[in-house]
């Protein structure tokens, strides 16, 4: 913990400074086939853009998932096509109705701007590089979607890269390619030249300190938790951490309570904010406030006993604010670092584009 006492802290101060900042959820899904009730409160959804202004939620990267299928070229073919439409989707999260305005921020000067006015930041994703198929030209129309990352894998090994859980029941053995393929590192280049964060989060553990070494920006791991203090094949080890640490990346803590807190020996595992704040605190010793965010998980499966939907994220601050973290730490816990390394993203971009001008 960072103090040793708890400090109380009052529901008003909790709530005041957590309109003060910028808030980013780094990774929800969205419901699939899309129902167009992105501008509803809706039971239906624990991430709606009503929720997100009730809740006091700047930003939200709202991520086309594409659950593992066999590595044909007629599912990869199939894949693509969803994935595009699952982004389209996304973009239509855009505009004024029922009271909220929303705009798609495929810039961190789009999102500053859109904070500034009050405008909820919509970033598009994807959850499984997978969506690519053996195509890394489809990364490209991801970002022109305005997509900001991409999940390497999902559960389960796809052509790019071995998963941290393999599927037995697509055929997997453990490892399918000792980390990433070739294919999977040419991917890495091109989200690199494209200002795509590449996203750890599901990759095996050679996939991930492979992909660090690969990647000329950092990268991020958009929701995992602390092996160390819950020992899931989804979470991050202590080398891991520290091989994001020297890349400059970041780690995303997420509401998943089976990757917050091991398995009672009876009875169901519940986990609340103040777990989720515990593995913040952990990295926090580790490596330093620059290196942890917050990430949901938000319809596609995250949920904690007191952050059930996008309405109580203050619940997150106040919990921060009890355990003596000031103001600018929880900003960069809930948007600053992630916003760094997006800017990074950019600037690689740029460069490349620099540089592929003059070789021109």
């Amino acid at each position: 913990m960072k103090t040793l006492h708890a400090q109380p802290v009052s529901a008003q101060a909790a709530q005041d400074l957590h309109s003060a900042i910028l808030s980013l959820d780094s990774h929800i899904d969205i419901p699939w086939p899309d129902r167009g009730d992105a501008f509803e409160d809706t039971p239906l959804r624990k991430v709606d853009l009503p929720k997100m202004q009730r809740g006091g939620m700047s930003a939200g990267c709202f991520v086309a998932y594409t659950g593992q299928g066999p590595v044909t070229a007629e599912a990869h073919q199939q894949v693509q096509q969803e994935c595009l439409a699952m982004l389209d989707a996304i973009n239509t999260m855009q505009g004024t109705h029922n009271g909220v305005t929303a705009a798609i921020c495929p810039r961190v000067a789009d999102i500053r701007a859109a904070h500034k006015k009050g405008i909820i930041a919509v970033i598009p994703a994807v959850e499984n590089g997978y969506g690519m198929g053996e195509d890394p030209a489809l990364l490209r129309a991801f970002r022109q979607r305005g997509a900001r990352y991409v999940t390497l894998t999902h559960n389960g090994h796809n052509a790019l890269a071995d998963a941290a859980i393999h599927r037995p029941s697509l055929g997997d053995a453990p490892q399918k390619h000792g980390g990433l393929s070739t294919l999977g590192r040419e991917a890495v280049r091109e989200m690199n030249r494209l200002g795509l964060l590449v996203d750890v989060s599901h990759a095996s553990k050679q996939t991930m300190l492979q992909a660090v070494d690969a990647s000329a920006t950092p990268v991020v791991a958009s929701h995992s938790c602390v092996r160390t203090l819950c020992d899931h094949p989804r979470n991050l080890d202590d080398a891991q951490l520290d091989a994001l640490k020297a890349s400059g990346g970041l780690i995303q803590i997420t509401a998943m309570p089976a990757f917050l807190k091991p398995k009672p020996e009876e009875g169901r595992r519940s986990a609340g904010v103040a777990d989720l704040v515990d593995h913040i605190d952990y990295v926090v010793r580790r490596l330093g406030p620059a290196y942890v965010g917050i990430s949901s998980d938000f319809d596609g499966g995250g949920a904690l006993e007191d952050w059930q939907d996008a309405t109580q994220g203050v619940n997150i601050t106040a919990e921060l604010m009890r355990r003596g973290y000031d103001q600018s730490e929880i900003a960069a816990f809930w948007g600053e670092n992630f916003l760094r390394l997006l800017e990074k993203a950019e600037q690689v971009a740029e460069q490349s584009e620099i540089t592929a001008h003059h070789a021109g």
